[in-house]
């Protein structure tokens, strides 16, 4: 009876050791040594990296709510530029992807390197939420992999163990609990040719930083998309609901010609999304999205790199095909800076398909957004960049992922989704959407025909 009362204990504390979250010790870091997201607050070595002080969040008095944006760092100029000429010098704080941009297109890829600042943000809330989570939220086997666990309204694994808790903070990152976008989504072929695939309107929404949000259902991001343009595809629509559970996810669309909403019988991995008229795959969106059971994660550690960040330009730029060159986003008018990030790497799993069977993401420490990432086709080849620009929002405050997409490193054609470039209403913060707005109801009643 000993031997099995002995043994039974023993299970039971290894159980509780692998749900076990982080030591309150430990936590009690996100208010001394790191952020309270879980960035670590000193700066580097050298001082190009500062010190995190705050962040950004005094809005520029002359912003109205829903209007234009601006450039809070509009009069600085570039400390220097990375060329191809000049890549070597700099390659170990260069992603992959990166590099390969400066080789394959040497006469007009540049990195225009600014001054690094750390402006990430958040309410406080969001900042006590992500203590709370840290000695409270588990990583759990759910029956779509693994998913967190009593953890609510803050970046849920602030002091990482692992790739798949990593990736769960992007997923889960606060980029705004409501707003409201207006923007363009453009194919760029080999040659040059630039394509519109979108005009778009679209609510979105997080209930994971609602009150009680997604606690009853599990679902953590909508959004409802409605296309204005072109011609050939205004009227379509779009809902979607991501879940913990990712079983439970769903996507529904509306198509004019049809007059029916229907849905989407396999919304991931490397599905194509009708949000992107089908150029990109549902798990490539703002980096990486989605379901993550089809992939070993694995958190390599961490580095200094040269990233897009506060690149508010995109906001300010007259018109969108101004943002687009020939063969990549015009480099004038994208800000790259050094900071530090997580490196993860997803591997796929024995017995899954995918047409990108290895990938690399590159995770903004104060935000846990994947900003860049790299994707190999299955002869190993590097296939993918995939990028994001991410902007300041002192208003919210955050420092959230916009515009981005991805560039095929094989064809030479590219993506360019969520441009807000000539839109006089651009990412305006709201109140919280009911959530009958993301609905395949809702979507339904208010189709055009």
């Amino acid at each position: 009876m000993t031997l099995l009362f002995t043994a039974l204990a023993s299970s039971l504390l290894l159980a509780q050791g692998a749900m076990a979250a982080v030591s309150a010790s430990e936590a009690d870091t996100l208010k001394t040594t790191l952020t309270p997201l879980g960035a670590e607050r000193a700066g580097n070595a050298d001082g190009s990296i500062p010190a995190w002080n705050g962040g950004m969040t005094q809005a520029d008095p002359a912003y109205k709510d829903g209007g234009k944006r601006g450039d809070p760092f509009a009069t600085e100029k570039p400390l220097f530029t990375i060329t191809a000429q000049n890549a070597g010098k700099y390659a170990d704080k260069l992603s992959q992807g990166t590099l390969a941009m400066l080789k394959k297109y040497p006469d007009s890829y540049h990195l225009d390197v600014y001054p690094t600042h750390r402006t990430a943000a958040a309410p406080q809330p969001v900042y006590d939420a992500t203590y709370k989570n840290a000695t409270g939220a588990t990583l759990v086997d759910g029956a779509a992999g693994p998913m967190p666990e009593n953890g609510q309204g803050g970046i849920p694994f602030p002091i990482p163990k692992s790739g798949a808790e990593a990736i769960w903070n992007h997923l889960l990152r606060w980029r705004g609990a409501s707003w409201h976008a207006d923007f363009t989504q453009y194919l760029t072929t080999a040659d040059g040719k630039h394509v519109l695939t979108n005009d778009s309107k679209a609510d979105l929404q997080m209930p994971w930083y609602l009150p009680d949000g997604g606690k009853k259902d599990g679902v953590f991001w909508t959004i409802r998309m409605v296309n204005d343009g072109p011609p050939l595809r205004a009227g379509e629509a779009i809902t979607g609901r991501e879940n913990i559970n990712a079983n439970n996810a769903g996507v529904w669309t509306y198509l004019p010609g049809q007059r029916r909403v229907r849905r989407l019988p396999n919304a991931c991995c490397d599905t194509p999304t009708p949000a992107t008229a089908g150029v990109m795959s549902f798990d490539e969106l703002y980096v990486f999205n989605g379901r993550i059971d089809g992939f070993d994660w694995k958190l390599v550690g961490k580095k200094e790199l040269y990233i897009p960040y506060n690149s508010n330009k995109v906001f300010t730029v007259a018109n969108p095909t101004d943002l687009l060159g020939d063969h990549h986003l015009n480099p004038a008018d994208i800000r790259w800076e050094l900071h530090r990030v997580w490196v993860v790497e997803a591997t796929l799993k024995a017995g899954k398909r995918h047409v990108m069977p290895r990938s690399t993401y590159y995770l903004d420490e104060d935000t846990w957004a994947a900003v860049l990432g790299e994707r190999y086709d299955a002869q190993n080849q590097l296939a993918k960049a995939l990028w994001t620009t991410p902007v300041v929002l002192p208003d919210m405050p955050g420092v959230v992922t916009l515009t981005n997409g991805f560039y095929d490193l094989l064809s030479g054609a590219w993506f360019t989704g969520d441009i807000f470039a000539g839109k006089n209403e651009q990412y305006r913060v709201v109140q919280a959407y009911k959530d009958s707005v993301f609905t395949p109801d809702a979507l339904a009643g208010e189709g055009v025909r």
